[in-house]
């Protein structure tokens, strides 16, 4: 059996294989995808060449490059994929690991697939089907021992870079190496959740997913709520995400929402809630006039073209016709804004007494008594399910992590009086007195085991770290109400930001030094990562902003210095430092995440120096280490013209660009070569930790400062004169050029030379005064003032 997958045939170029493929690419593995031959020919076309036989993988390629959010993690991740046809290309099949068809929903074509396929197939090679919900029995008709052995189920989600779920299902023969090799490499190299569901319809996420949404269409109108109201409802304030149930139909697509439920209903003869997945008359209608959502321009929600494509207009499920949206204001919705828990946050809703929360109830428990009914038929235990539904449908919390928030008893009770069901099998944990489907032991997540009617170890891979696990240890060195330090055992801290979005402070700045202080007297070196939902969006431009209009500029460059000197003393500590970003790390946190001395990024690291944004410029360093990055080991070597190394520089900077992935943070210089990438969030502050011991037990040694031969005046009046001609032609505003001749200064080395070597510390110093004349300009104000107020950049 194949013990390493190191190039995986992917058959089928539709988006599931075409963004499979570009997936198993952005992970360093190399894929092959083949497609049909196309069965017509237009006029002219030569059904002998490559570019007609291979026409539909040529095409996925292409798409490749235009879908947004991208599918590929940089542009180079292409250059992993191979493209061919299953008539010329299927031998090569014989030079894969792993074979996943991802051709269309239908029993006849995927049987003839596989017989196809079967002869060609490495006698260690395995081989899996895409499908969202046919059972494994009826595809393996025909198929040798061998084959069966080695077959099962790996069901993505779409997008695949994006949605971390692979459900995995095993049928009755596949050996047991097939199914741990797979879910190894998609944990390990993929970076996915694994989950382990059985041959059912729809397996774990759909089922019980497409169950809740069904559940909520059938009783909303029985409720007097609109779209908009139910919307508002199931997105964040229940734990689930923005696009909560209408808005994720529309991107789904109603006609594909339509096939699921349908699905279900047709083949789940034995299900007592089966009548819950036929659709409502208004949804055959909309599918029936084409009104798909997102694809067709119109579903629930409609863009207003009268006004300019800016308004959102809500469907009314009466009539059919679009209207204007209504203002959603429930008290218990209200009550729970502000509550940042989301445990907490869920039961205040479900609590409250109002339309809104006394809906949110009664759907939701009636979803998670359903749930409760579908162990062990869909899985084995509380885990598999509320994982699926984590990591496949967006939420915050599984069923069964919303029933323990809201009480596992209170739920039973109030099940009752609302006449639904729960499974025998909850009230028996509660009769032999476990009150939690999850719980702690040992500082381990611990969760009921139904068959063994006992508390078992919730499983999870050795590299899984999290602050939460050190807080449960009392692992905390020091801290205060910005920042904590850790100590992650085997000599290496961990400095933790905990800030709402984890923007830069004081109290961050104070962290970062005595994080150094207790690390280079006790231990061997320090991490610098945490458990939020972003390594750090920023600095705290509220301060920022009452320090500038107070006229307290004193007090800003004592916070922007502060900031420089304890970036660079990361940097030139004797002991090693590794940053550990992921999600946003903008501004301020982009700047920590280049002060340590190595990073390991998330691949789903999304970092920038996006202060021109607010009208300013880095302050914290930022500019200096970019270019720092980017000038690499020939920021002084005379033989090498500074100004195409500037460019890029002023441009990541001046324009605000953001990389929407980590490997293309490394293409704009933000990580170097020698950085990391891990795939999977979880493993990331244990990866960390590996590179700060690796660093440490290679002898480490803090680098050298680098020197900089910069141009001065004559690559400061090469930018300038670009300037002069966008604001010119109105492309940029007087205050826009103003912003970027500030940075143009700092990073061509301000009254300098080429034949001057500059040090770091004179650059900061160009950086800080930059910064610092930029936050006394009224309309940097502005644009601060703007961005506190209203989420977005002014221009002005």
């Amino acid at each position: 059996m194949t013990t390493r997958i190191r190039k995986v045939a992917v058959l089928g170029a539709g988006v599931m294989g075409s963004g499979i493929a570009a997936h198993l690419a952005n992970s360093g593995v190399r894929a092959l995808l083949l497609d049909i031959v196309p069965p017509k020919a237009a006029p002219g076309e030569d059904t002998a060449s490559k570019a007609f036989r291979n026409k539909f993988t040529l095409g996925a390629l292409a798409n490749l490059r235009k879908q947004k959010p991208s599918p590929i993690t940089s542009e180079a991740s292409l250059g992993a994929i191979e493209i061919g046809n299953l008539e010329d290309d299927i031998a090569r099949i014989g030079e894969c690991d792993w074979v996943v068809e991802v051709v269309k929903e239908d029993l006849a074509v995927k049987q003839a697939l596989f017989a196809k396929v079967e002869p060609h197939l490495r006698a260690d090679a395995i081989v899996s089907s895409n499908t969202s919900g046919l059972s494994i029995q009826g595809m393996l008709e025909g198929r040798g021992a061998s084959f069966r052995q080695r077959f099962l189920v790996t069901h993505f989600f779409n997008p695949v870079r994006y949605m971390r779920l692979l459900e995995l299902v095993s049928g009755p023969e596949t050996s047991p190496e097939v199914v741990q090799t797979i879910a190894r490499f998609g944990e390990e190299v993929l970076g996915k959740g694994i989950v382990h569901g059985k041959d059912t319809t729809n397996f774990i996420a759909n089922r019980i997913g497409t169950y809740g949404m069904m559940r909520i269409l059938q009783d909303m109108q029985k409720a007097e709520l609109s779209i908009e109201e139910v919307d508002k409802i199931f997105g964040p304030a229940m734990g689930r995400p923005k696009s909560a149930v209408f808005r994720t139909a529309d991107i789904v697509g109603l006609d594909t929402f339509s096939h699921v439920a349908k699905n279900c209903f047709d083949t789940l003869a034995h299900d007592e809630e089966r009548g819950v997945f036929a659709a409502p008359d208004f949804l055959k209608k909309m599918v029936e006039k084409g009104m798909l959502g997102d694809k067709s321009g119109g579903g629930f929600y409609k863009k207003d073209r009268a006004a300019g494509g800016k308004d959102i207009l809500a469907l009314d499920l009466n009539t059919l016709e679009y209207r204007a949206q209504n203002k959603v204001r429930f008290e218990s919705l209200g009550a729970a804004k502000d509550v940042e828990n989301v445990r907490e946050r869920v039961a205040v809703v479900m609590r409250g007494q109002d339309k809104a929360a006394r809906f949110a109830e009664r759907t939701t428990l009636d979803s998670l008594a359903y749930a409760s009914r579908r162990i062990p038929e869909i899985a084995d235990d509380v885990v598999n399910v509320d994982r699926a539904m984590r990591w496949g449908f967006g939420w915050d919390l599984g069923p069964f992590e919303t029933w323990d928030a809201y009480g596992v008893k209170q739920g039973v009770e109030r099940m009752k009086e609302l006449g639904l069901k729960p499974a025998a099998w909850v009230e028996e944990m509660l009769a032999a007195g476990r009150t939690s489907f999850y719980g702690v032991e040992d500082g381990k997540d611990t969760y009921w085991d139904i068959p063994t009617r006992s508390v078992k170890r919730v499983p999870e891979n050795a590299r899984t770290s999290r602050v939460e696990y050190l807080r449960r240890g009392n692992k905390k060195i020091a801290g205060n109400d910005s920042a904590t330090l850790w100590d992650m055992n085997d000599g290496v801290t961990l400095l933790e930001f905990h800030t709402k979005m984890n923007s830069i402070d004081d109290g961050i700045i104070e962290m970062m030094n005595r994080a150094l202080d207790e690390t280079e007297k006790n231990f061997r070196g320090l991490v610098v990562g945490n458990d939020g939902a972003n390594f750090s969006a920023g600095a705290n431009i509220f301060s920022m902003l009452w320090a500038a209009r107070s006229g307290e500029f004193d007090t800003l460059r004592k916070m922007a210095g502060a900031l420089q000197a304890a970036n660079q003393r990361m940097r030139y500590s004797p002991v090693p430092v590794v940053t550990a970003p992921f999600n946003l790390a903008l501004g301020g946190g982009a700047e920590v995440s280049l002060g340590g001395n190595a990073m390991q990024a998330s691949a789903e690291t999304y970092m920038g120096l996006v202060e021109v944004g607010v009208g300013l410029i880095p302050g914290g360093g930022g500019t200096m280490m970019l270019l720092r990055n980017i000038m690499g080991n020939y920021s002084a070597d005379k033989d090498f013209d500074p100004f195409p190394f500037i460019k890029k520089a002023f441009l990541n900077i001046g324009t605000a660009k953001v990389a929407t992935s980590a490997e293309e943070a490394r293409d704009m210089g933000f990580l170097t070569a020698a950085d990391g990438i891990s795939a999977n969030r979880d493993f990331l502050l244990s990866d960390a930790k590996q590179r700060v011991l690796g660093m440490a037990n290679a002898g480490f040694r803090a680098p050298r400062p680098s020197r900089f031969r910069l141009p001065g005046a004559s690559g400061f009046a090469t930018i300038d004169m670009m300037l002069y001609d966008m604001e010119l032609n109105g492309q940029v505003s007087a205050h826009d050029r103003k912003i970027a001749r500030k940075l143009a200064r700092v990073l061509t080395g301000g009254d300098t030379s080429p034949s001057v070597l500059l040090t770091e510390e004179k650059l900061l110093e160009l950086e800080l005064e930059a910064f610092l004349s930029l936050c006394g300009e009224e309309k940097t104000q502005d644009r601060l003032q703007f961005m506190l107020e209203k989420g977005k950049p002014l221009r002005n």
